[in-house]
C-alpha cells in the first residue's frame, strides 16, 4: 500500500508494524505528533499497545528501561532539550543492553529557543552507547524502523533513528507501507533472552565493584563491532523481502571522482540534484551519504573514498570548540591511513536555516579551487 504521509506519520506506521507493546513519551515539538498518533490509535482500541503517560521525557526512558527489562518491545520519541533530559537514561538503557527503539526528530539546542532542525541534538549524545542511524527521506525513515528492531534484539543495544525537523517531519511524500503480514515476516516477535521470572529471580542494573565494571563496557563495545555485520545482514533480507536498501554509507555520482561531498539526513536529497548538474558539466564529483553515525561507518568511509583527493563535509551540527562533528569524526577515522583526503569542514544549517543548492554548490566551488582549507571551519551561508 502507497500513501502520502509525513516524516512523523512514517514513524507511526513503524512502529505500528513493529507490533510494539508499550510506548512512554512527553510531547516536544517537532515530535509531538509521533506519539499523537499512537496514542489515538491506542485509546480507540485499534493498536493493542500500553501508552504510559510520564511528566517528562527523563521518565519516559526510565518507564521502557522497566518495560525492556520485563520483556516486551518498546518505543519512545523525543527532539532537542527532550532527548537532553533523558541523558542520564540513556546510559542505564545501554549499559543494561536493552534493544530500545527511540525516535529523535533532530531540533537545534537552545538558547536561543529554536524549534528548526539541526543535528545538535542527537550527536550531543554520541558517547551514550546508543546505535545512531540517520534517515534521508520518509521511505527511508518507515523502513530503518523495522530494520532497528531487527538490529537491536540481534546485538542487545539500543537504537537511535533520527529524522530532521519539519523537512521531514511535518512533510508530506508518497511512502510504501507493508502489510502487517509482510512486516512480521520480517521482524518476528520479540523473545528476551533474560526476562523477569517471578520463579527465578534475578537482579538487573545493580552495583557493581571495579574488579568486574571494566568487563561491562568491554561487552559494550564487542557488541557495537558486531554492529556493521548485522546491519548489512538485516538490509539483505529487507531487500530480499522489499526490494530497497541504503546502506551505512552510499557513494553517488562518478565512481573515480577525486572530490567528494559529504552529507547526512536530508540535505543529501540536496546533494543529488547539485552532483548531477555539476557532472553533466563534466566535473569529476561524488556524493557521500552517510546514514549509520554509530558505529561510526569508518570502514565504510575507507572503501568509498579511495582515489579520493579532496572531502568537503556538510555538518548541520556543531561542537563548539572543535567544529563540525562529522569532519572531525572522519579526521580521526582516517588519521591512520597513508593516503587520505584533505577535509574541508562546512557548518550550515544551524537552526533550520536552509542549505540550498547554492550553499553547496560554493562549498563545491571552494573545495575545488583551494588545495587546503584556509580555516578549521568553514561557516557556509553565515550572515557577516
Amino acid at each position: 500500500m502507497k500513501k502520502v504521509i509525513t516524516g512523523n506519520q512514517a514513524v507511526a506506521y513503524g512502529v505500528i508494524l513493529s507490533r510494539v507493546e508499550v510506548v512512554s513519551a512527553y510531547p516536544i515539538t517537532p515530535q509531538t505528533t509521533i506519539v499523537e498518533e499512537l496514542s489515538e490509535l491506542i485509546a480507540n482500541g485499534r493498536l493493542h499497545t500500553r501508552f504510559l503517560k510520564v511528566e517528562s521525557e527523563h521518565s519516559a526512558m526510565a518507564a521502557l528501561i522497566g518495560a525492556s527489562t520485563g520483556g516486551v518491545r518498546c518505543f519512545t520519541a523525543t527532539s532537542s532539550h527532550g532527548l537532553a533530559y533523558m541523558h542520564e537514561m540513556l546510559h542505564w538503557a545501554s549499559g543494561a543492553r536493552l534493544p530500545i527503539v527511540m525516535v529523535n526528530v533532530n531540533r537545534a539546542i537552545g538558547p536561543p529557543w529554536n524549534i528548526w532542525s539541526d543535528q545538535s541534538d542527537s550527536l550531543s549524545q554520541r558517547d551514550t552507547g546508543w546505535i545512531q542511524l540517520y534517515c534521508e527521506n520518509n521511505q527511508e525513515v518507515l523502513d530503518t524502523i523495522l530494520q532497528a528492531y531487527r538490529i537491536a534484539e540481534t546485538v542487545r543495544l539500543p537504537v537511535m533513528v533520527v529524522l530532521d525537523a519539519f523537512v521531514l517531519s511535518h512533510t508530506s511524500e508518497p511512502v510504501e507501507i507493508p502489510s502487517m503480514e509482510e512486516a512480521e515476516a520480517f521482524l518476528p516477535p520479540y523473545c528476551p533472552p533474560y526476562p523477569l521470572d517471578p520463579q527465578e529471580p534475578k537482579s538487573y542494573s545493580v552495583i557493581t565493584t571495579p574488579e568486574y565494571f571494566f568487563e561491562f563496557r568491554y561487552k559494550i563495545q564487542k557488541a557495537m563491532e558486531e554492529v556493521p555485520e548485522v546491519c548489512q545482514k538485516v538490509e539483505d533480507e529487507f531487500y530480499s523481502r522489499f526490494k530497497r536498501r541504503y546502506g551505512a554509507v552510499e557513494k553517488y555520482g562518478d565512481e573515480q571522482a577525486e572530490v567528494l561531498l559529504l552529507t547526512s539526513g536530508t540535505v543529501t536529497s540536496t546533494s543529488r540534484i547539485v552532483i548531477k548538474k555539476w557532472r553533466e558539466e563534466g566535473v569529476n564529483i561524488a556524493g557521500l551519504k552517510i546514514k549509520r553515525f554509530r558505529p561510526f561507518p569508518a570502514k565504510e568511509i575507507g572503501e568509498a573514498i579511495k582515489g579520493a583527493k579532496k572531502l568537503a563535509v556538510i555538518d548541520r551540527n556543531l561542537s563548539a570548540g572543535v567544529g563540525g562533528i562529522f569532519a572531525q569524526e572522519l579526521r580521526a577515522a582516517l588519521y591512520s591511513q597513508e593516503e587520505r583526503p584533505t577535509i574541508f569542514g562546512f557548518v550550515s544549517g544551524l537552526g533550520g536555516r536552509d542549505i540550498t543548492p547554492e550553499l553547496l554548490e560554493e562549498a563545491i566551488q571552494y573545495t575545488l579551487v583551494h588545495s587546503q582549507p584556509d580555516e578549521e571551519i568553514l561557516w557556509l551561508g553565515l550572515k557577516r
